[in-house]
Parts: structure tokens; C-alpha cells; sequence
């Protein structure tokens, strides 16, 4: 599946713009980047790095953890709803300097 970054809460990994090639189902490993549903609205999918693994979940976490808006396991709790793993940033093909 390809994803759409948006938002701040990963940089510098990922920036807003970025498009992600997520492998569904695939074995996830701390340190990861993930794809996961939003814990309270299933609609919405979360970019976060998984932390750990819990009896509830997975820990995910923000890799910017000042960034306005972010959201991850330290305001919801463990994830259970990993939808996959981010295997590929294919776009854009190159970053500028900035």
C-alpha cells in the first residue's frame, strides 16, 4: 500500500509530502517505521516508529516529539491495529540541502 506523510511528527526521517510503500502484515521489529490506525478514529493511519512490544500493543512514538499536533503511544497507550511496515520512501526521489 503507499502512504502520504503529513505532518511534522516524524521529522527529520519523514517529511509532510513524503509518499511511503508499506508492506500490510509484515513482521515488525523495534525500531521500525510503522503504518497503524489511529486508536479512536479507525479511519485515519498514523506514521510512527515502533518502540516496543506490550501484552496490549505496540508502543509507537513520534520522532519529533515537539511537533504541534502529534499524536502517538505516549497520549493513547499501546497500539494493537498495526496495519504495516514502511519498507520504502520513494518520493521524492531526492531531498534538497536546506
Amino acid at each position: 500500500m503507499r502512504v502520504r506523510v503529513e505532518g511534522d511528527s516524524m521529522r527529520p526521517a519523514l517529511l509532510p509530502g513524503d509518499w511511503l510503500l508499506v508492506r500490510r502484515r509484515a513482521r515488525i521489529r523495534p525500531g521500525d517505521v510503522v503504518v497503524a490506525r489511529l486508536p479512536g478514529n479507525q479511519e485515519r493511519l498514523i506514521v510512527k516508529r515502533a518502540a516496543w512490544r506490550e501484552a496490549g500493543g505496540w508502543w509507537l512514538e513520534s520522532d519529533n516529539q515537539r511537533a504541534a499536533g502529534r499524536r502517538d503511544s505516549w497520549d493513547f497507550g499501546p497500539v494493537t491495529d498495526v496495519v504495516g511496515r514502511v519498507v520504502l520512501r520513494y518520493w521524492p526521489p531526492r531531498r534538497r540541502a536546506r
